[in-house]
């Protein structure tokens, strides 16, 4: 290696260092406040960053009995887990589909889909609130009102899986259907062994948005706590005049939520990153 191209490798190093700590010093800090003890440290304002008195107390009231965080936390993991398996199955679907057939009207189906996606969601949120209020799915009902709702439209997010399979020679297919399998046993006994990339990649995705969803989760729950999610939960938290008292609470419950992402894409970085590289082709 050149003495140039050593220099620019030391300069490029210290740069994405810099820019790493520069991003991860929020993290940092709602770390270091979620051990923060409110009862020695908080009579006043603070104006240190380092906690001097360490304690758990934040993270003993999520899990004590008069607190609602568990039912939140539960609330928010079956919404995820639901529509990270249905939105999966879904977009499988309709990717091998626009993959693999052909049939009239295929190309404008993409093409309204596409224009549709280029709108933001947030646009449908007073006709969707409507919709689920009259049919239940609302406060008391906001947890399968909101499963019902971020499935629905997961098969415009074909996008992605789509280019995976159009990566696959179609002589798989026409062997298989030589020998007399069906389109379904393509898909379940073929593709699906080889998509383990994509596949990932969909649930990871599908997982993230409604776990990390605010907006619409408060308008469908608004006003019954034991439908809310983590999200709206601790925002609810941070309105309450007793801001420095749950703001320590409200830290820790931060970091409880971003533990499973953090170890979801710890683990499953490699096929993360091989599923988008494999599907963003052009099909």
């Amino acid at each position: 290696m050149t003495h140039k191209k050593r220099v620019g490798l030391t300069i490029s190093y210290i740069v994405l260092i810099l820019i790493s700590i520069i991003w991860l010093f929020p993290f940092f800090c709602l770390v270091l406040q979620s051990f923060r003890s409110y009862q020695s440290e908080f009579g006043g304002m603070v104006n240190y960053l380092v906690p001097k008195h360490f304690s758990l107390d934040s993270y003993k009231f999520l899990f004590s009995e008069g607190c609602q965080f568990t039912r939140w936390y539960a609330n928010t993991f079956i919404i995820a887990c639901f529509v990270s398996v249905l939105q999966t199955l879904v977009i499988i679907f309709v990717s091998y589909a626009l993959s693999r057939m052909r049939f009239a009207g295929r190309r404008l189906l993409m093409n309204i889909w596409l224009v549709l996606g280029m709108f933001p969601g947030f646009l449908t949120m007073i006709c969707l609130y409507f919709l689920l209020k009259q049919l239940g799915l609302t406060q008391g009902g906001a947890v399968p009102g909101l499963i019902l709702i971020y499935v629905a439209s997961s098969g415009m997010g074909y996008y992605v899986c789509k280019g995976y399979f159009d990566t696959m020679p179609k002589a798989l297919d026409e062997a298989a259907r030589i020998d007399g399998a069906t389109r379904f046993q393509i898909l379940y006994q073929m593709i699906i062994p080889l998509s383990k990339p994509i596949i990932i990649y969909t649930m990871l995705v599908s997982f993230m948005a409604p776990w990390c969803d605010f907006v619409f989760a408060s308008y469908v729950a608004f006003g019954k706590s034991d439908s809310y999610n983590v999200a709206v939960a601790l925002q609810r938290w941070v309105w309450t005049n007793d801001y420095q008292g749950y703001f320590t609470r409200f830290c820790a419950g931060g970091i409880l939520v971003a533990v499973p992402v953090t170890l979801l894409f710890m683990f499953l970085q490699k096929y993360y990153v091989e599923g988008v590289t494999g599907g963003a082709v052009k099909g």
